[in-house]
């Protein structure tokens, strides 16, 4: 079984300070970083996704003039209202400065279409259009991702359940994700849908232990 670490969103507009800042967010990072170590030392990629949306984007309260984190209809799709966040070539898409970038084998980008949101890192939400990850993964052979990053219950969570209806075998690094929490248990709901889905949980710190 070949496995990859696919990291999730670990960009400026998630962590403090951001446009849509995750609370803790930042604290995801060094156990990314750490993670990179561990799998570099036992030759196992690192893949990283990035949210990179159009300024045009309709998910944008203001493009769709709705009241951001209120929830609402895209194209036929349930819709959370968002602040503008991860412009394309803006400095909140960009990764987290203290991210170690140069561990990174490669960069899938998603949420580019103006039309339709795309949480998972494999799809938009409407499985409507492929990103280029499953294509990278199964030409590298890999079987199985460890996945971490932001937002536990959006991004993090939807890309876990695309693949394992890929038929990835995944492993969640709870103690690299946070969540948004526009719920208060939307986080611990999320982890309940992944193990309920298949995914193993587990944490950094148990296989850096």
């Amino acid at each position: 079984m070949k496995s990859a670490l696919l990291l999730v969103d670990l960009q400026n507009d998630f962590c403090r300070g951001g446009a849509l800042a995750v609370n803790d967010g930042d604290a995801t990072v060094a156990v990314a970083n750490q993670m990179m170590l561990w799998c570099k030392s036992r030759d196992i990629p690192v893949v990283a996704s990035q949210d990179w949306h159009p300024a045009g984007h309709k998910s944008f309260a203001a493009n769709s003039h709705q009241d951001a984190w209120t929830s609402g209809e895209l194209n036929g799709l349930p819709q959370v209202w968002w602040p503008v966040h991860c412009v394309q070539h803006e400095p909140g898409a960009e990764f987290h400065p203290s991210l170690n970038t140069r561990l990174l084998d490669f960069v899938v980008q998603k949420g580019t279409d103006a039309e339709i949101d795309s949480y998972s890192a494999f799809f938009d939400n409407g499985h409507r259009a492929a990103t280029v990850l499953n294509d990278w993964l199964k030409a590298a052979k890999i079987s199985h991702l460890y996945v971490m990053g932001l937002a536990t219950d959006y991004c993090v969570k939807f890309t876990v359940l695309d693949a394992l209806s890929q038929g990835y075998q995944v492993t969640l690094l709870t103690d690299g994700c946070r969540g948004v929490n526009i719920e208060p248990h939307d986080s611990a709901e999320a982890v309940e849908a992944m193990r309920e889905a298949g995914a193993q949980i587990g944490t950094a710190d148990a296989l850096n232990g």
